[in-house]
């Protein structure tokens, strides 16, 4: 999803700010099977993206006086969450999103565990409690999705819609029965 996320972003030409975790990247050769620098480069060619290391503490998004209008942490491992909500911020991930949250930007975490114990659940009360928005990848099977796609798709528009902007979303992933 962190893919899909930053592709439908730089198809809108939004401004987009990259941060991946030594782990992350692991995760991203292991689940999907490319090389992360190999996409990085891919990206780097767009004029809205920039790209930080994740130890690079001086990067411009480590302070609060960078505008930026919110960000999603995709996926975010329980680890991520946990420092967070204890307000531990020892890479450039986390201080960012520790930015967001006392500059009351929007921040929305995309979990990636289940299940969930009774402490996971409480450091992510805590963050929406500071104002986190907390979007679980799950499928929206009203929707009767055709594939991993349109299940994707689907938690990157409302990744969007937390972070107050228009997604993408084809016409036949639209609702369209009764309003609840």
């Amino acid at each position: 999803m962190a893919r899909a996320t930053v592709d439908a972003l730089l198809r809108q030409d939004i401004p987009t700010v990259a941060l991946c975790s030594n782990a992350a990247r692991l995760v991203w050769q292991e689940e999907i099977g490319e090389n992360f620098n190999d996409k990085l480069i891919e990206w780097q060619e767009h004029p809205s993206f920039t790209h930080y290391a994740i130890n690079d503490l001086r990067a411009p998004v480590a302070s609060g006086t960078y505008p930026t209008a919110g960000m999603v942490i995709v996926p975010a491992s329980m680890n991520s969450i946990a420092s967070l909500a204890n307000g531990m911020s020892g890479n450039l991930l986390l201080r960012a999103a520790d930015v967001c949250l006392k500059e009351r930007r929007s921040l929305v975490l995309v979990p990636r565990e289940t299940p969930l114990h009774s402490i996971h659940l409480q450091n992510m009360l805590t963050l929406s409690q500071m104002g986190a928005v907390i979007v679980p990848p799950e499928p929206a099977f009203y929707l009767q999705p055709k594939g991993i796609d349109d299940i994707v798709d689907f938690v990157v528009a409302r990744i969007f819609v937390s972070l107050g902007l228009q997604p993408e979303m084809p016409e036949d992933m639209r609702y369209t029965g009764p309003a609840t």
